[in-house]
């Protein structure tokens, strides 16, 4: 018979250890290198692996948001805005009206102002609209600048050189019209439409109040 080999064993007799056992009786459980994590980002930027990932589309995105970077309102929400506006400035015409009638001393009646609002609301109303959707644009902020010009020299030369029925049913509607687009440019246009009309009203020799 063949004599079997005493220095030689099989595997069924060498003891099976798991990882996690050896690594408890080492009583270690520490990685073999540590990397500090500047390291890692140092490593992951030089991988290129994050140019890799796919960013969002940019045009979904502008489609997304509206001009200058504001998400677009709904339609409800732009009528909403619109009456935030349209209230004050309407109490405004309603003040103005009586100012006016007041400054030629004559009290005005239910009719007048009920009247005055009947016929101005309504355009101030849709003018408001409008204006608030697009006086982000540039030539909206132009034709605002514009009209606060205008709006503001005709006002003080028409009290100055008018008479007293014109006076009274023009000069609310432009008082008006001037403060409101004052108040929708931006403050530089705004304060140069100010310097504008002061220095006509200087030029002209005007006055402010009668």
């Amino acid at each position: 018979m063949p004599r079997q080999r005493k220095g030689k064993t099989s595997s069924e007799d060498v003891p099976m250890v798991k990882p996690t056992e050896m690594s408890g009786k080492k009583g270690t459980g520490k990685p073999l290198i540590e990397i500090s994590e500047e390291e890692q980002w140092r490593m992951i930027n030089e991988s290129g692996i994050l140019k890799q990932i796919p960013k969002p589309d940019q045009q979904a995105l502008d489609a997304s948001l509206g001009e200058g970077g504001s998400e677009e309102l709904t339609f409800g929400e732009e009528v909403a805005d619109m009456l935030l506006y349209l209230i004050p400035f309407s109490f405004l015409l309603l003040m103005m009206d009586i100012l006016i009638h007041y400054q030629y001393s004559r009290r005005p009646t239910r009719g007048d102002l009920l009247e005055r609002m009947i016929s101005g609301v309504p355009i101030l109303a849709i003018f408001t609209f409008y204006t608030l959707r697009y006086k982000s644009h540039r030539r909206v902020q132009f034709v605002l600048f514009a009209i606060s010009i205008i709006s503001g020299c005709r006002l003080i030369y028409q009290i100055n050189h008018s008479n007293w029925l014109i006076n009274m049913k023009q000069c609310p509607p432009l008082a008006t019209v001037w403060i409101f687009t004052i108040f929708m440019v931006d403050l530089g246009p705004a304060v140069l439409s100010l310097l504008t009309v002061g220095s006509f009203v200087w030029w002209k020799e005007l006055k402010i109040i009668l």
